[in-house]
């Protein structure tokens, strides 16, 4: 076999001169060895090895850097025995073995081959046995452990060998280990190093830095690598916005894509998703209409395309999402159930169940998540019975088995609804013990409907798993003063006070011009406050003209009445609205995002406001949106 190839890559016939003919050919242009340089260039793998052999057989020593290009072929399209195959031809006995095993190129290759199979043991014992070592193959190492699982600090420890070895790391000897880097003093330690050989204003190792820094949660220390930069490139724009983007800050990673595009940078796909993520965790819309035109060039980026359908469903604008993924030329499993969640968030449940019958029949096969949305729809509704079928019918229609998530949505559907004693059977009869955020969806559900026995019952469980949970304590101590149990409220407010513990204040942002405003309850301090206070005076007097009156109720405070209503007239969400209702363009809706639910007061409040305002007003809280319009809302007010 091996003959006919070679014969086939010279152009002749398998039947015509003898293979003896070959024995005058001087041996560095012997044909076989012609051949077979040509194929570990081109392929296919299969002859490339099948000439190996005969070489082997014939005693024949191919150039190094035709097997090390073979070694790459391997690694493409071949199989760890192939990667085998090859490395016995190499480290053969005899003189071919002797020869292989003093080529540095070779070697270096097969580790790298054995560490991208995944086989990180026989990396390391080829490794120890080769007799000389250098940058190239010390790095190869460092970087394969410091991406595998679990040797991180083998890669660290290889690290420090390499040095006690007079070996010179490079720069991307530093930029693999640093990704082993798990503790600040470590990092701050290999920041020196890399300072100390003058590595500091390579862009691979800046970005590196900066990757690591954002990772460990030190987003200043980031920002300062890259602040200290003398030039910036994409790579390192790229991971600055991640790295604000994954950590929470949404605001620094789209002020950083404001400054690329001013400095003339050209986004690519990592820069959009990770400042599309930034939209959605700040509901900032404008900004991701921005990178929505960005985003055109890239009209077969699946993945892309559904962070844009993620971000129009999280800032509330369903006409957007509507309108792209009708347009998406292709939909994935996280496509239809972005879309299932989306409209289940804004309150058009039944849409949201009317997607999934369509995806059943036209779409992808659903999964776990997908049945989230669907649950959550249903939890959403109040379709209790709808529900129920769903979460039945998984396994058996879809084989998929319900996991907590599936099991909460299911606890949080039968308390919303009131069946709380029915939520508490379902979390005993579950196939494996509630964790402490079942336990707090039946905590919001015994304070949505004032039992506070139930709540009682369900904080002591939270407390059980997690001793320390602050927010257990607060929505039981808000049940109690709920149901005016001052008392009781007053015990648990004394052991908050004695853990140090304090409620998050209500906060409402809205967008305007590209900047976030920020309100807190009962807090005065915006440049525009004097304004805002003269705009909820004359929207107090426009609603109460259709019937608001203030509901004290919500106020979980032992207070006069008029203290109550003065408490309520300043909750984050009516400053926010003022301020809105002040600056939003007539024809354009009114966003907000709020870091708590939306109280009772403040709901009737915004309802009538948009009726007697003429205005679309869409309230994001921690779990879905409230679109009201002409004294409707989205949610009918249930939730």
């Amino acid at each position: 076999m091996a003959a006919s190839v070679a014969c086939h890559v010279l152009g002749r016939s398998a039947h015509g001169p003898s293979r003896r003919c070959l024995h005058f050919v001087p041996h560095h242009a012997h044909p076989l060895l012609v051949a077979f340089s040509r194929l570990c260039a081109h392929g296919p793998l299969c002859h490339a090895l099948a000439l190996l052999e005969n070489l082997a057989a014939a005693g024949l020593r191919a150039d190094p850097v035709a097997v090390s290009r073979l070694i790459k072929l391997c690694v493409r399209h071949g199989t760890p025995s192939d990667g085998r195959l090859i490395h016995r031809y190499v480290h053969g006995g005899g003189s071919m073995g002797a020869h292989f095993a003093s080529s540095l190129f070779v070697s270096n290759s097969l580790v790298s081959m054995y560490a991208k199979f995944g086989l990180l043991d026989d990396a390391l014992r080829l490794f120890d046995g080769m007799p000389q070592k250098n940058v190239v193959s010390w790095t190869t190492v460092v970087a394969a452990l410091a991406n595998a699982s679990g040797r991180k600090e083998e890669a660290l420890a290889f690290f420090v060998a390499m040095l006690r070895d007079g070996v010179a790391p490079n720069m991307y000897t530093f930029s693999s280990v640093l990704g082993a880097c798990s503790t600040p003093r470590m990092l701050t330690a290999l920041h020196g190093s890399i300072v100390k050989v003058g590595l500091d204003s390579d862009v691979f190792v800046r970005s590196s830095l900066i990757d690591v820094y954002m990772k460990l949660g030190d987003l200043d220390g980031g920002r300062r690598v890259f602040d200290e930069m003398v030039t910036h490139d994409l790579i390192v724009w790229n991971s600055v916005i991640a790295g604000f983007a994954q950590s929470g800050d949404g605001a620094g990673a789209i002020e950083l894509f404001v400054r690329m595009k001013e400095a003339g940078f050209l986004s690519n796909q990592g820069t959009l998703t990770s400042v599309l993520r930034a939209c959605t965790g700040m509901v900032t819309l404008e900004v991701g209409r921005q990178v929505h035109a960005h985003v055109l060039k890239y009209d077969r980026d699946l993945t892309l395309h559904n962070a844009l359908l993620d971000m129009y469903c999280k800032c509330g604008s369903l006409q957007d999402a509507d309108a792209l993924f009708s347009r998406m030329p292709q939909r994935d499993v996280i496509s239809w159930s972005t879309m299932i969640s989306g409209l289940a968030q804004n309150g058009r449940s039944v849409e949201a169940l009317k997607v999934f019958h369509t995806m059943k029949s036209e779409g992808p096969r659903p999964n776990h998540v997908t049945m989230v949305g669907v649950l959550f729809a249903c939890s959403h509704a109040g379709l209790v019975e709808d529900g129920w079928c769903y979460f039945r019918s998984m396994e058996k229609l879809f084989g998929i088995q319900p996991e907590r998530e599936h099991c909460n949505c299911m606890v949080d559907l039968l308390g919303r609804a009131g069946k709380l004693d029915e939520a508490v059977k379902f979390i005993h009869e579950m196939n494996f013990q509630p964790d402490t955020v079942i336990w707090r969806t039946l905590l919001g559900a015994c304070r949505m409907h004032k039992n506070a026995d139930l709540a009682a019952y369900a904080a002591k469980e939270i407390l059980k798993l997690e001793p320390d949970d602050q927010g257990s304590l607060i929505l039981l101590s808000n049940t109690y003063a709920g149901l005016r149990q001052w008392e009781d409220a007053e015990k648990s407010w004394k052991v908050m006070r004695d853990r140090g513990v304090k409620k998050d204040p209500g906060r409402s942002w809205i967008e305007l011009g590209k900047q976030v405003h920020i309100f807190i309850a009962g807090d005065l301090s915006h440049p525009c406050s004097e304004g805002i206070i003269q705009e909820l005076r004359r929207l107090f007097s426009r609603v109460r003209n259709l019937g608001y009156t203030p509901q004290t109720e919500f106020v979980l405070q032992d207070l006069a009445n008029e203290q109550k209503e003065d408490l309520l007239k300043y909750h984050s969400e009516k400053l926010a609205i003022a301020f809105g209702t002040m600056n939003v363009m007539e024809g354009k809706p009114i966003r907000i995002m709020k870091n708590l639910r939306i109280c009772g007061d403040c709901h009737a409040f915004v309802k009538l406001v948009s009726k007697s305002e003429g205005k679309v007003i869409i309230i994001r809280d921690p779990v879905r949106f409230h679109h009201f319009q002409d004294g409707v809302c989205s949610c009918n007010d249930y939730w």
